[in-house]
């Protein structure tokens, strides 16, 4: 196997929850799957899951060395949990696709926060 890209991001968490005060469920649904949107809101503080989820998907299409836009989209990306507790990524439509292009054979990521910062950082083996 080789690397075919690394990622990382950094989010401020307030940007997040500020997002969800003014926008709501047009902003949650945009960026993030219903199961994304169920995990983070089954915890005390959804703003810093949500946030780390979102660092994670930048950090994906850092990796993939697109960008969100035309090859991936923000919903083509899903941060779901291992049995484990770990988290893992799927890849949907679009990002299913250029991944299948690419030879893409696993997408490793891992995700932190705290109460100012989500972060991520992936890997990318073909």
């Amino acid at each position: 196997m080789n690397i075919l890209g690394v990622g990382m991001d950094i989010v401020e968490t307030r940007r997040i929850a500020e997002s969800i005060e003014r926008f709501g469920d047009r902003f949650l649904h945009r960026i993030f799957l219903e199961g994304e949107v169920a995990y983070a809101q089954s915890m005390k503080f959804p703003h810093l899951h949500l946030a780390a989820r979102f660092a994670a998907k930048e950090a994906i299409s850092k990796a993939f060395g697109t960008g969100i836009g035309h090859d991936l989209g923000w919903r083509d990306l899903e941060i779901v949990r291992e049995a484990s507790g770990a988290p893992q990524v799927r890849l949907h439509g679009r990002a299913e696709a250029y991944a299948k292009k690419r030879g893409v054979q696993a997408v490793h990521v891992s995700l932190s926060h705290t109460s100012d910062y989500g972060a991520a950082s992936v890997v990318i083996v073909g």
